[in-house]
């Protein structure tokens, strides 16, 4: 049976980790590339030496981790910087996500990538699932999940897919403005919708 995949992205805030953590308690694998990006940076890893050589050692702290905030700062505020580092991440990413893709066998999986409407990589995928949020409560839910000052939520989503870019793309909406109650019914009803599509799709 051919698996049906959905990719999943949105905005910084819109609650793309609660979504996919609710699609994981309905038995759904989810691939997330941010958590992929953080194993492929250990420390001594081979994709971490690179970037070390093209940033420097000032973004490795005392045990050898990547200073993931500091790098972070430069590349929102630096485009170059940030191609630079994306050109290096991505192939590696794109690479883990094709191999763990291949290793399920659940009717449907979703892939969580953050920064699809602009990727210039060539995910796998069947499907777009768009979590949309107003951008105040973007804004919101940063602030206090990552103790930024609003200023700098607002720059990030600044070199981010607009809520107009990310809707141009979607196959689906899911409306993440509400409470938990009304994004777990969203949840569950798209739920069954794709795995309609994935017994049309075997």
């Amino acid at each position: 049976m051919q698996m049906l995949v959905i990719a999943i992205t949105g905005g910084i805030g819109s609650g793309k980790s609660t979504v996919a953590d609710f699609f994981k308690s309905k038995g759904a694998p989810v691939v997330d590339t941010d958590a992929i990006a953080r194993q492929l940076v250990q420390p001594n890893s081979p994709l971490l030496n690179r970037i070390i050589e093209e940033f420097g050692r000032d973004y490795l702290d005392t045990d050898g981790h990547l200073k993931r905030k500091a790098l972070g700062r430069l590349i929102f505020a630096d485009p170059a910087a940030r191609d630079k580092l994306e050109k290096l991440m991505h192939p590696a990413i794109h690479a883990e996500v094709v191999q763990k893709l291949k290793e399920l066998k659940e009717p449907y999986c979703l892939v969580l990538i953050p920064l699809l409407a602009r990727s210039k990589h060539a995910y796998p995928y069947d499907r777009i699932l768009v979590v949309d949020a107003p951008e105040q409560i973007q804004v919101q839910r940063t602030v206090q999940r990552d103790q930024h000052d609003p200023e700098f939520v607002r720059q990030i989503m600044g070199t981010q897919p607009s809520r107009q870019e990310l809707l141009a793309i979607a196959d689906d909406v899911l409306d993440n403005s509400g409470d938990l109650d009304a994004l777990a019914l969203a949840v569950d009803k798209l739920h069954r919708q794709y795995l309609a599509l994935a017994t049309r799709q075997s």
